[in-house]
Order: structure tokens, then sequence, then C-alpha cells
């Protein structure tokens, strides 16, 4: 007896895994994404395998005590180790498409597939959006709702890691310090160089993402404006041209792409335009951020991957699909207080720069 066979691919457990797969390897910020601390995008898992509702990522500082010399017994003498932790409270996401008429016959199967499209983009977006959101969250509060009394309170917390155009430009106040950006305080490569510096001077320093002989590499993440300004830079135009690749296909003077500049990779994100604004100086001044990250900048706490749901309703007629995930995507604090009492939160992996953002002529 002949029988029918599913078509390969469209089970629900392959719909599912191909989804998650190309879910993780469209999105912009996939590079930077990894299941270890030396990751900018640090992900984890735990939470896929056992139930709950918090995962902890654990930020070890690195020792800075002097040790011992010569005859000196070490014993009573050791360094304690400085570590920290930042939970991160997941919650579930939810789409769906439905169909109706003539679609009632088809199965389940199919409309997984012809709603696969739409609800990968709708997928992919609500990340780069959650990820864009929490680069420029305050202590977990959202930029645009953050009050000025919790502003400050980030500041003074991260004023080893600020930069508003110049360090003389810093306030304590963060209003002031906006305020103080005016037209010429634009991004360029030696900004980018004077973040990397602020990186690696920070207290405790912020962790490259990677180490090549005495070489360190962050990863900064610019709005449009400011990655115009940067590719327009004298310096970045010269490198390009006389030591980047030559040819078409590969330079980025003619492609387009992420620019290379003293060990840092510049990465436009055009959604970061959503964060520019007007400052209230003499002569008002559009403003837009820049993020320079190392390890284990932002965390992803994962508890259950995309997974396809499917709905029949009024007596079959209605049909829909839909795909649910559960997850946080959050800026990683430690907690800088003595007391170990969270009264002072530093961002981990993060140099938040401000520069004037001319909008095109």
């Amino acid at each position: 007896m002949p029988l029918s066979t599913a078509a390969p691919g469209l089970t629900p457990e392959q719909w599912d895994d191909q989804f998650f797969m190309e879910y993780v390897r469209e999105s912009r910020f996939r590079p930077y994404e990894g299941t270890d601390e030396n990751s900018v995008i640090h992900v984890k898992e735990n939470l896929t395998k056992a139930r709950g509702d918090t995962l902890y990522f654990a930020l070890v500082n690195r020792l800075s005590g002097a040790g011992v010399t010569g005859n000196t017994l070490l014993e009573g003498a050791e360094e304690a180790l400085k570590s920290r932790e930042c939970g991160l409270t997941i919650q579930t996401h939810r789409n769906a498409v439905a169909v109706t008429g003539h679609d009632e016959q088809l199965s389940a199967i199919d409309l997984r597939n012809a709603g696969k499209t739409a609800l990968k983009l709708w997928a992919m977006e609500l990340k780069r959006d959650q990820i864009v959101a929490a680069l420029a969250s305050i202590n977990g509060v959202a930029f645009g709702s953050a009050s000025a009394g919790q502003r400050n309170a980030w500041q003074a917390d991260n004023s080893d890691r600020v930069l508003y155009g110049t360090k003389a430009k810093y306030s304590a106040t963060h209003l002031t310090a906006i305020n103080n950006i005016v037209a010429a305080d634009k991004f360029s490569s030696a900004k980018l160089s004077l973040m990397k510096r602020i990186a690696q001077t920070a207290t405790p320093k912020i962790r490259p993402i990677r180490t090549d002989g005495d070489r360190e590499y962050f990863v900064a993440f610019v709005n449009s404006l400011s990655f115009r300004d940067l590719n327009e830079d004298t310096a970045m135009q010269n490198a390009n041209r006389e030591a980047r690749v030559r040819g078409i296909s590969d330079n980025p003077i003619f492609q387009g792409g992420a620019l290379m500049w003293d060990g840092c990779i510049a990465v436009e994100v055009p959604e970061m335009d959503s964060l520019i604004f007007t400052n209230g100086n003499g002569v008002p001044t559009p403003v837009g951020p820049v993020f320079l990250c190392g390890a284990q900048a932002l965390g992803v706490a994962m508890a259950k991957r995309p997974k396809s749901t499917t709905d029949v309703r009024d007596y079959g007629f209605v049909q829909g699909v839909g795909v649910q995930m559960m997850h946080k995507i959050g800026k990683l604090e430690f907690d800088a207080s003595a007391a170990n009492d969270g009264s002072e939160k530093c961002d981990n992996g993060v140099v938040t720069g401000w520069f004037a953002t001319a909008a095109d002529a």
C-alpha cells in the first residue's frame, strides 16, 4: 500500500531547528555572540535544561596585587578573588500569523513554511532592537525612560568609562555633559582610539574580546551618522586606501562594511539612530551614541529557543502559525561598592561615547 511521507525538513522539530539556526546566523550581531566569557555578547542556555526565571553571569575581576617575591611565604598573603554576579530575568516573546479561506485545508507544516520568513524577520528584529536598547540602558532602565536622577547616578558610577566628545566635556550631571557637546565633537579615528584607551585604563579595565601578542581588540557599535563621520575621517580614508586590500571587491571604500582602526572594529548599526536627539546648548546640536565593547558587554539568558506553534479555530476555517521564545538580553553590570550591596553599579564591558551627529546636508 503506497504511503505518503512528510517532505524533508518540514516536520516541526526540523522546522524549529532550521529556524533557530537562520535566526542566529543572519543576525547583524552574530559575529560577536558566543558562549564563553570572551564574547561581546555572552550567551548562556542553562535555563533550557533547568527551571528558573533568572540566570546569573559570573564577572571575575583580574588580580591586582603584587604577590610575593624571594623567600617570602605565600601562605597567608593570598589575594582575595573579586567576583561579582549579574542576573538577567527571562521574559516570553510571541507572535503569529493566521490564514483563512482556501488555506483552511493546508497542513500545519505548510503553514510553518508560509509564515517562516515573516516570523524569522520579526524575531531577528526583536533581538536586534533588544540589543540596541540594552547597550543604551541605564542600570537596566531604558535610556529614554530613565529619570535625570537615574542618569546622574549611572554617570557617577561609570565616570571612568564614558566620553562626551572630549574628556574635558565630562560633568557629574549627565544633561550638562550632553549639552557640552558642540558640532565639532564628531566621531573620528582619534576618538575611537581615545575610547580604546579609556577601556584599557578604566578600573577595573575592560577586557578585550581577544588578544594577539601585544595587541588587544575591541568592537564599537556606531550609529549611521557617526559611522559616516568616521568613514569620512582623513586618517581613516588614508588607512583604507593605503593599508587595506586593493580592489573593488574587498576594500570598504567601495563595498562599505565594518572599519578597522587601532585594534578596534567599528560596526554600523542604523537602528541606533533612534537614540539620536538634539541637546540644549547655546547652539543645539544633534548627538548620538557609540558603544565600544569588550568581553561580556551584554548577556543573553536563553530559556527557550524559538519554537513554532499552531492554532486552528472557527471550525477549521482559520489556521495560524506562531513562534514563541523565552529569553532576556541585558547589559552586564558589576557591583563596585565595597559592601557588595548593589549601591554602585558599573557597566562591565562598555565605554559609552556621545558625539555630534549632524544631519546629512
